[in-house]
């Protein structure tokens, strides 16, 4: 099965959502929460996430998730990182319970394609306070791949983590995760890195992003933006429309893209101190806003 038939049938098969000039719309992939542990990538982060995902919810953004959003190939159970970053998952909650929440599974959290997974562990928790059950993100749906389809205009977004151009991760996930769980992830507490993952294989990372373009060359120049290599990407108009969100476990800080306006935008946030040393978690525009309309064939 080559990255061609798997990144079509993802597209084929996956959920469409309608936008259109009014929507306003956050991109984050690659968050790897963890159970806030040495290994714990996310961890470092997670005070910015917070800061960030309160301001979109205040303002009205729908929070996209491109894959890899949970560390489930370090952690054997979700609880361990629901317990870790509650506070996260409450507020993702109100973003759910607004149909405001979208989820695409990557390759560390693939087991969310298992409806039954996903219906058994992440629709409800137990509150040792009040010593009952609540809801969480109950009903919740996670999908292989989402299209952005703009009301007026039909142009389309094809969104997905983009392991489907990685071979070894997408078909060999399960290995990857007895490899990770096994070995890598006593040897991250040691600062020792995964040499198989994309983000620290620079090789690879070109492979699976030139197998990407291919694509999308292949695709009538299809918007199209993944996660999964960490690497953030922003093409100019006229350029191979493929972008990447870049992760939430950059050192001190975070990437993401905004659509708002019909405007894509590449952003990152981090912490920056004021004159009198006062730290605060700052937005910073790296690229854009761009009109989307930039990015149509013609």
């Amino acid at each position: 099965m080559s990255s061609k038939y798997r990144l079509n049938r993802a597209y084929k098969n996956a959920k469409v959502l309608p936008f259109d000039d009014n929507s306003k719309l956050i991109l984050f992939s690659d968050c790897h929460r963890g159970d806030n542990s040495f290994a714990d990538d996310f961890a470092n982060n997670r005070n910015i996430y917070f800061h960030a995902l309160k301001f979109y919810y205040k303002e009205g953004f729908s929070y996209l998730e491109l894959g890899d959003g949970d560390e489930l190939w370090e952690n054997i159970h979700f609880d361990s990182i629901f317990q870790a970053h509650k506070n996260v998952f409450k507020l993702l909650k109100q973003f759910h319970q607004e149909n405001r929440l979208h989820m695409i599974w990557g390759n560390h959290d693939m087991v969310y394609k298992d409806a039954k997974y996903v219906k058994e562990h992440l629709s409800h928790y137990f509150d040792p306070v009040e010593g009952c059950d609540k809801t969480l993100l109950e009903g919740i749906t996670y999908h292989e791949a989402v299209v952005l389809k703009h009301k007026n205009t039909q142009q389309e977004i094809f969104l997905a983590h983009g392991h489907q151009a990685d071979w070894w991760n997408y078909t060999f996930w399960r290995w990857g995760r007895f490899l990770v769980r096994v070995l890598w992830k006593p040897l991250q507490v040691w600062g020792i890195a995964d040499p198989t993952s994309p983000a620290k294989n620079y090789k690879e990372l070109i492979k699976i992003e030139r197998r990407i373009k291919k694509w999308i060359l292949a695709n009538d120049l299809l918007i199209t933006i993944v996660g999964h290599t960490h690497r953030p990407r922003f093409p100019e108009p006229g350029d191979i429309p493929f972008f990447n969100d870049g992760s939430c476990v950059h050192p001190r800080s975070i990437t993401g893209i905004e659509i708002e306006n019909g405007k894509i935008s590449l952003i990152k946030w981090h912490i920056s101190s004021t004159e009198d040393g006062t730290l605060r978690v700052v937005r910073v525009l790296l690229e854009g806003p761009q009109k989307l309309s930039d990015y149509r064939k013609g």
